[in-house]
């Protein structure tokens, strides 16, 4: 037995106690070697530093198939160094041979609970029970530690989205790499920020509301209100208006009814009820 707690030896008495059930609590990997086995002693070292590095995040289970055949059998290894981890007392994924460190780290990335992944659960806790500014808090300190987690920087520029500070949460998204700025969650929070800045220039909503009362076709005023109550929540009164615009005239203000429709549907993302409803009528108007 290792003298790390964070290593064991595994035999047909600990199998379903330090793999199965301890897989519940925190991702296991099972590491099936032999003494004699080149490319298992290359793995190793690898795999015992991680397993103190990530200090809990993941155990490590390692299963010596000279003494332990049966095991190796049950498991269906046939070949050496065979690596397989459990989560939730099933296998998730599995490799074979010796990966180099940063092979094994990027494997081991999707199934590890971090340390940053524990303090955005608290912030999010925090958030919805209104605590806003504990809740950044809590992220920029964990940003500081780990700064290249996009997940802590999307949720910090919606805490500051939130907040009105529209050029922090939009800096934070510009440092983003490529691939993480097309995820639905950020294109939610440009969008947030688009009408949030849009809303700055907004006519008064009361002589908006006369402007269109006094003549029908003022479709400028129209589409001023349409930014007015959708920066105020009023999506459905939004989308109405710019469907409206669209059915009077398509290419009024460069088509900028149309745009507005695709704007708030980036807003409320795809899955949206209102979204799929308007963009079937959006889809019916323009054809």
């Amino acid at each position: 037995m290792s003298d790390s707690p964070y290593i064991h030896t595994i035999t047909p008495e600990n199998f379903q106690t330090d793999v199965i059930e301890s897989s519940f609590k925190q991702p296991v990997l099972v590491d099936f070697w032999a003494p004699w086995c080149n490319p298992c002693q290359a793995l190793i070292p690898i795999l015992t530093r991680l397993a103190e590095e990530y200090k809990g995040a993941f155990m490590l289970a390692k299963v010596n198939t000279d003494e332990q055949g049966e095991l190796a059998a049950q498991a269906g290894v046939r070949s050496l160094p065979t690596v397989k981890l459990f989560v939730d007392g099933k296998i998730v994924n599995e490799f074979m041979g010796a990966l180099a460190e940063p092979e094994v780290r990027k494997f081991l990335a999707p199934y590890l609970r971090t340390e940053s992944d524990q303090v955005l659960e608290l912030a999010i806790e925090a958030f919805t029970e209104g605590r806003q500014q504990d809740a950044l808090d809590m992220l920029n300190t964990a940003l500081a530690n780990d700064p290249a987690n996009a997940r802590l920087k999307i949720n910090i520029a919606k805490l500051l989205a939130n907040q009105n500070d529209l050029e922090s949460a939009g800096a934070l998204l510009d440092s983003l790499t490529e691939e993480e700025k097309t995820g639905e969650e950020v294109k939610e929070i440009q969008a947030h920020i688009k009408l949030a800045n849009k809303m700055k220039t907004m006519g008064d909503p009361r002589e908006l509301k006369q402007r269109i009362e006094a003549n029908p076709d003022d479709l400028d005023a129209m589409l001023k209100m349409s930014d007015v109550l959708s920066a105020t929540g009023k999506h459905e009164a939004a989308l109405q208006l710019l469907l409206k615009v669209m059915q009077k005239d398509n290419n009024f203000n460069d088509g900028a009814a149309r745009k507005g429709l695709l704007e708030i549907f980036e807003l409320l993302g795809s899955s949206n009820a209102l979204v799929k409803t308007y963009r079937r009528k959006m889809f019916t108007q323009l054809h």
